[in-house]
């Protein structure tokens, strides 16, 4: 079968290789991949950035969707034909996360998902919602889970809740698609005044062109009448985190999730002074990512994928994931 492995880092030594099609063990099944969707945590893994000790040579790709088309003799749970997604923490099935199940990661602990076929335990695996194509699924395993953690499970999200989205990325764009159906009043940020147009038509309420208001945490608050947001999903980190604080109101939430603005420094005091709750967001559980599809089958909502790139343009897909271009989700076609 195909593959892409990191021998080298860096997105011009992504390597397209021949490896044998994998063997099911008598728990597993074999999964006939037909998508795969870019995060940055992939950008980051393939340049050397994420982790600069990763054990190589290794296939990149957290997320992808596929077809079951072979069974161990012990599986119960799938046959041929059912349509599904590996989840991101191959050992993460419910409850809280701990050191062993992080551990399991695909496309940087384990083998990842651009490939042309993958063997996963029968437990690791989720139902891909019947109105969604392989290319919309493939970009629910990290993305979609992170803020669907990051809102409904972490930041016990209400209708009444006004939320900040910071940026037009993946998290960013499905965590405004929840918010929006549950009848938040949502702020998003971005510094292209046509990607805040079409976050609007996705259902933005409030758009911060962050360019030309700099000062975008007191824009939330003229926004808000001095109280603040009930909830950021802070995808900026250190460099971010301050005007977040500012921008949060009293006993408010920030889901942690991103690095997207580097290095930078915010005062502890604001946390303690504002009794902010701060939660670190590392992806999700299976269990959280089949409660997230039951909330996509209700409202029948579909990822928005920005392009589309073939099996043979992996590299150019990167490349386009690297400049920022991209609203919501990138995605790979693999067969």
């Amino acid at each position: 079968m195909k593959a892409y492995e990191i021998q080298q880092f860096g997105i011009e030594n992504l390597a397209l290789t021949e490896r044998s099609e994998p063997k099911v063990q008598t728990n597993e099944v074999l999964v006939k991949f037909h998508a795969a969707s870019l995060n940055y945590r992939d950008l980051l893994m393939v340049k050397g950035v994420y982790n600069p000790k990763l054990k190589t040579p290794l296939v990149p790709f957290s997320d992808g969707a596929g077809e079951v088309v072979a069974t161990g003799e012990n599986v119960t749970k799938w046959k041929e034909g059912d349509r599904v997604c590996p989840i991101f923490m191959q050992s993460w099935i419910d409850g809280n996360i701990d050191f062993q199940k992080a551990k399991t990661t695909l496309g940087g602990d384990l083998d990842g998902c651009l490939r042309e076929f993958g063997a996963f335990d029968e437990n690791s695996l989720v139902r891909i919602p019947d109105h969604l194509s392989y290319e919309e699924a493939a970009t629910l395993p990290c993305a979609a889970v992170t803020a669907h953690n990051a809102l409904m499970v972490s930041g016990n999200i209400k209708p009444d809740h006004t939320i900040l989205l910071q940026g037009t990325g993946g998290v960013s764009i499905f965590a405004l698609q929840f918010a929006s159906v549950l009848g938040c009043r949502t702020i998003i940020t971005s510094s292209s005044n046509e990607k805040l147009q079409r976050a609007k038509e996705v259902g933005a309420d409030d758009l911060i062109n962050y360019k030309e208001r700099e000062d975008w945490d007191k824009a939330v608050l003229e926004l808000t009448e001095k109280f603040g947001v009930d909830q950021i999903v802070e995808v900026g980190g250190a460099g971010t985190m301050q005007k977040s604080l500012n921008a949060v109101k009293m006993g408010g939430h920030i889901a942690v999730i991103g690095v997207l603005a580097g290095n930078g420094d915010f005062d502890l005091r604001s946390v303690l002074m504002k009794s902010v709750e701060m939660q670190g967001i590392f992806v999700g559980s299976r269990q959280m990512f089949e409660d997230m599809n039951r909330l996509i089958c209700q409202h029948n909502l579909k990822p928005v994928v920005d392009k589309t790139f073939a099996f043979d343009e992996v590299k150019e897909a990167l490349e386009y994931m690297e400049s920022g271009s991209h609203f919501g989700k990138i995605v790979v076609r693999i067969q």
